[in-house]
C-alpha cells in the first residue's frame, strides 16, 4: 500500500465567480421519498407537495440516498423541461453531499482560471468536453504554450468512516478513461485523474476495489505509467460551494 498526496454543464442559471466559488440557485428544501430509475426522484416539500425531481447522477449514489433525508432542489422555468426540479445535495449525518455531477466539472475549471489547484496554475487555455482518444471527450484540456494536460474528473460521494471511495458501482466508461489517459502520456501529454469529494467528512480517498476491483487495479497501473491523482474535498453550504483541501489518497 502507498500512500501519495498532501494534507493539506452546472445548471445555466448557477452563478460562476473567478474566485473559483459557485453559488447555488435558490434552493428548495424537501424531503427525500426514494430514488428509481437512475435518474428520478420523488420529494416531499415542506409544504406537503409531492415532486418528481431529475436526479443527475449515474452512479448508485450508494450510501447517500436513503429515504427520509433532507435534500435541496433547484427548480428551473425552461418550458422544455420535463421534470421542473433538480436535485442538488443531500443532508447526511456528518456533511451536506452534492450530489449533480454537473457541479464538478465547472467547479474544477473556475478554480484552475483562478489559480485555486495546486500542481495546475499558469494554464493560458482551458476547454470542455475536447474530443480526443476513441470516440471520448475529455472533461478539460489545458493548454500553456505547446504543453498539454488532460484532465479527467470524478465526482465522488462515498464516503465510510473518513474513506472516500470511487466509484460506487461498476464504471466500464471510467475503466476506458483510465486507458486513455495513459495513452496521452505516452504522446508526450501530461494527464491528470482529478477526484472531486463533493462532501466535508472525508480524510483520505482510495479506489473502491470492493465495488469495482477492475477499476482499482487499472488506476494504480495509469499511476505506474504517469498519469496523476489529485483529490479534493469540497466546502458547501446552502449559498454556495469552493474547493477546500487536497487530500491523501492510498493506492
Amino acid at each position: 500500500m502507498t500512500i501519495y498526496g498532501l494534507t493539506t454543464n452546472m445548471n445555466r442559471h448557477t452563478q460562476i465567480e473567478n474566485s473559483g466559488y459557485l453559488k447555488w440557485p435558490n434552493l428548495i428544501r424537501g424531503t427525500l421519498i426514494k430514488r428509481y430509475k437512475r435518474f428520478m426522484a420523488d420529494i416531499k416539500l415542506r409544504n406537503g407537495h409531492v415532486v418528481t425531481a431529475h436526479c443527475p447522477n449515474t452512479g448508485s449514489m450508494l450510501e447517500c440516498s436513503e429515504p427520509g433525508r433532507t435534500v435541496y432542489l433547484s427548480r428551473h422555468n425552461n418550458p422544455k423541461r420535463r421534470l421542473k426540479y433538480t436535485w442538488e445535495m443531500i443532508e447526511m449525518p456528518t456533511s451536506l453531499v452534492g450530489v449533480n455531477t454537473l457541479v464538478p466539472n465547472k467547479l474544477v475549471k473556475t478554480s484552475i482560471l483562478a489559480g485555486k489547484i495546486q500542481g495546475l496554475p499558469g494554464f493560458h487555455r482551458v476547454r470542455s468536453e475536447v474530443k480526443y482518444g476513441d470516440n471520448s471527450r475529455i472533461d478539460l484540456l489545458l493548454e500553456k504554450g505547446e504543453s498539454r494536460c488532460f484532465v479527467e474528473i470524478k465526482n465522488c460521494t462515498l464516503v465510510i468512516d473518513g474513506m472516500a471511495c470511487f466509484p460506487d458501482a461498476v464504471t466500464s466508461r471510467g475503466l476506458k478513461h483510465l486507458v486513455e489517459l495513459q495513452q496521452q502520456v505516452r504522446l508526450g501529454d501530461r494527464s491528470v485523474m482529478f477526484f472531486l469529494v463533493q462532501r466535508m467528512d472525508a480524510k483520505v480517498f482510495k479506489p473502491a476495489d470492493h465495488i469495482d476491483p477492475a477499476y482499482g487495479n487499472e488506476l494504480r497501473k495509469a499511476v505506474r505509467n504517469g498519469v496523476e491523482i489529485m483529490v479534493y474535498d469540497v466546502f458547501l453550504d446552502l449559498k454556495g460551494i469552493r474547493l477546500n483541501r487536497r487530500l491523501l489518497y492510498v493506492i
